[in-house]
């Protein structure tokens, strides 16, 4: 439903209470986040090892990776579009929703040993990841330029502390789940669909009036504005250079994450650690992925996209270097491994999605995303499905190499960009 035009009307007037109701709307993106990052990650950290345990096959150990993402992906799709003719409100409400459904689904599908429906269940899921990414758009609505990565980045690191206490709260969910009689694998879901659950009803009763929608009015009362002084329409001319390079920034860091990160937990239990290790393992790497956020949106605002995209594939390439040179047995370095594959993809994320906010306008703006989002998913997807088949073909620490050589094609897309435009006269600005 959308806002009556008097209510905009008061926020398009006021620069004042813009301000107030971009701090207001980050922050309810905010506390959304600390439950959407608790249901998260759930599915990345025993999807891969549930899988496993119900088809009896490590070839497929991808496969829920690759569901839950390509789920994602036709999430995203709605989503967007859902946002774009809804607002964010009922958009990103209705995802988490959906994601919680998913989970149920899932701990049905343990109970009853159905693969079909687990798969089913993992689709649904991951509208709950898609949403989770998402919110991140909803705290830029109102940002202004210098203020779209730290918005970014702010909505981003409030999810750390949901997903770091899913991954170390797998043991414990996993004796719950099996003092009802629910496998322990399953465990984790239980979190995860009220997780995804809180996190709608926090949207859907708090984020009001509807910040989409609110800076669309905004750019609808400058460009009347303009159009009255220049006697001649006036129209946004989409920056095409900028959402190319931002999507491909963020499509590699997403194949390249998901690929080590889906195959790591099968690699630890097949070299003897326990779960709660792997919990440990996955939960640093996860907390790494969010964490650094604040951080990473100053310095994009500050020293520039171009710079932090370019630091993302150098770190990516690190990570996969010390995961496949990493002993089996030693947690430390596998700590280390999964920590900078998770600062590499933070990297690339706030870098990528600032570049596409700076390409697109309000009008316009729920939709592009949500359709590069689409792109980022099925990435995703296909990183998750080639892991297992790479690694029962060949090895893990063949697969961790392949996804850092892959990290750096970012570095030649990055200069390609900066040097068009320097070609066009537009110089290197702080969102090349």
């Amino acid at each position: 439903m959308k806002p009556e035009p008097n209510q905009i009307q008061g926020y398009v007037d006021s620069p004042v209470k813009q301000q107030q109701l971009f701090k207001r709307s980050l922050l309810i993106v905010v506390i959304s986040q600390l439950f959407g990052g608790a249901g998260l990650a759930a599915g990345v950290t025993v999807g891969a090892l549930l899988a496993q345990e119900m088809l009896g096959n490590e070839s497929f150990a991808g496969v829920p990776a690759a569901l839950l993402t390509f789920g994602s992906a036709l999430a995203a799709w709605q989503i967007g579009r859902f946002s774009h003719r809804y607002g964010r409100r009922l958009g990103l409400s209705a995802g988490f929703m959906v994601g919680g459904i998913g989970a149920i689904g899932i701990i049905f599908a343990a109970i009853m040993n159905n693969v079909i429906l687990l798969f089913a269940s993992l689709l649904l899921y991951g509208a709950g990841t898609a949403t989770n990414l998402q919110a991140r758009y909803a705290g830029t609505d109102l940002a202004q330029p210098n203020q779209r990565a730290k918005a970014i980045s702010t909505a981003m690191v409030s999810t750390t502390f949901g997903a770091v206490a899913g991954p170390n709260l797998v043991s414990p969910m996993g004796q719950l789940a099996t003092s009802i009689g629910v496998p322990a694998l399953a465990g984790p879901f239980i979190l995860g669909a009220a997780a995804f659950i809180l996190a709608g009803v926090v949207l859907f009763v708090f984020l009001r009036p509807d910040p989409f929608f609110v800076a669309k009015g905004i750019v609808q009362a400058q460009a009347e504005q303009r159009q009255s002084e220049a006697g001649q329409p006036v129209t946004y001319r989409m920056d095409n250079r900028g959402l190319v390079v931002g999507s491909t920034v963020m499509i590699l860091t997403q194949i390249v994450m998901v690929a080590i990160m889906t195959m790591t937990p099968i690699h630890m239990k097949h070299h003897g650690h326990s779960l709660s290790e792997v919990g440990l393992v996955i939960g640093i790497h996860i907390g790494c992925m969010y964490f650094p956020s604040l951080i990473t949106g100053m310095l994009v605002d500050k020293i520039g996209r171009a710079t932090m995209s370019i630091a993302s594939g150098g770190v990516l390439l690190a990570a996969g270097l010390v995961a496949a040179l990493a002993p089996a047995d030693s947690m430390a370095v596998l700590v280390l491994a999964l920590g900078l594959l998770g600062i590499g993809w933070n990297l690339g994320l706030i870098s990528g999605t600032t570049l596409i906010v700076d390409a697109t306008d309000p009008a316009t703006r729920a939709k592009t995303q949500g359709t590069i989002d689409v792109l980022i998913a099925l990435a995703g997807a296909s990183g998750g499905a080639l892991s297992g088949m790479v690694v029962s073909h060949s090895s893990y620490a063949f697969l961790s190499l392949s996804g850092g050589g892959l990290a750096l094609l970012l570095i030649p897309v990055v200069i390609w960009s900066r040097r068009k435009r320097q070609v066009a006269g537009l110089g290197v600005n702080n969102s090349a």
